[in-house]
C-alpha cells in the first residue's frame, strides 16, 4: 500500500486541507484509501466522520506513527502529520512515507520556516538515496500579488520538485463542511480549484514520485 505524507513542521499551512482532498481524491477513483490522522487537532479525522453516507469509502485510524500496519496490497495511505517535528520523531515520520508533499504559505515567516525544515528532511539522507520522494505545493495563494513573486523565487531555489499552487478559494471550506473533497463538488462550482490539482494528480501518477526500489511493483497504486 503506497504511502503518501503531508508534511511540515509549520502548523496553519494546510496540511489537513490537502490531505483530506487526496483521500477524496482516490476514494473517487475506486481505489482502496486510507486516511492517517496524527495531528493533535484531529481535523482529518473529524473531517472523515461528517462524511455522508453512500460516498466512496475512506478508512480513517489514529495512531501512534510507530504503530502503522500497512496491508501488503492495492491502495493507497495518506498520512495527515502534526507540527513541530523534528528530530528523531521527524525521522520516524520520513522513514514511514513513499512520497512526501510538503505545503508551503505565502509569507516570509512560513518561507523561512519551510527552509529550515526541508533542509532538515534532506539531511536524513532518504531523500538523496531515493527511498522518499519530495514535492512542495504552494497553498492559499493570490498569484497578483508582489508575496506570490517572492514565493515562486524561494520554491524554485529549493531544488526539489514545486509542483502546485492551490489558491484560497471557499469551495474548500464548502467542501469540509460536509465531509467533502473538491473532487465531489459541482463540477461547475469546482473547475478552476480541479484544474490547479492537475499537476498534484499528474507528479503523483508518475514514477517521478514513487521510491526508485517501487517504481516496477505492480502493487502500487497509480
Amino acid at each position: 500500500m503506497r504511502r503518501i505524507m503531508i508534511l511540515n513542521s509549520k502548523g496553519g499551512c494546510g496540511k489537513s486541507t490537502i490531505s483530506t482532498n487526496l483521500a477524496g481524491y482516490f476514494a473517487t477513483q475506486g481505489i482502496e484509501t486510507r486516511l492517517l490522522d496524527f495531528d493533535p487537532q484531529q481535523s482529518s479525522i473529524e473531517w472523515l466522520q461528517m462524511r455522508p453516507e453512500g460516498r466512496p469509502k475512506i478508512r480513517g485510524l489514529s495512531a501512534n506513527i510507530d504503530q502503522i500496519m500497512v496491508p501488503n496490497h492495492k491502495g493507497v495511505m495518506i498520512i495527515d502529520t502534526p507540527a513541530g517535528m523534528r528530530g528523531k520523531e521527524l525521522k520516524s515520520y520520513v522513514r514511514q512515507a513513499h512520497t512526501i508533499i510538503i505545503p508551503v504559505l505565502p509569507s516570509p515567516i512560513d518561507m523561512r520556516a519551510t527552509a529550515r525544515f526541508i533542509e532538515s528532511v534532506l539531511l536524513l539522507g532518504r531523500v538523496d538515496k531515493k527511498k522518499v520522494r519530495l514535492a512542495v505545493v504552494a497553498n492559499r495563494v493570490r498569484k497578483q500579488t508582489r508575496i506570490y513573486q517572492g514565493l515562486r523565487r524561494f520554491l524554485d531555489s529549493l531544488g526539489i520538485p514545486f509542483i502546485a499552487v492551490l489558491r484560497e478559494s471557499q469551495n474548500y471550506i464548502r467542501a469540509v463542511d460536509q465531509g467533502l473533497s473538491i473532487f465531489e463538488g459541482a463540477p461547475s462550482k469546482v473547475e478552476e480549484d480541479l484544474a490547479q490539482w492537475k499537476p498534484i494528480i499528474k507528479w503523483l501518477k508518475s514514477s517521478d514520485s514513487r521510491p526508485a526500489r517501487k517504481k516496477k511493483r505492480a502493487e502500487e497504486t497509480n
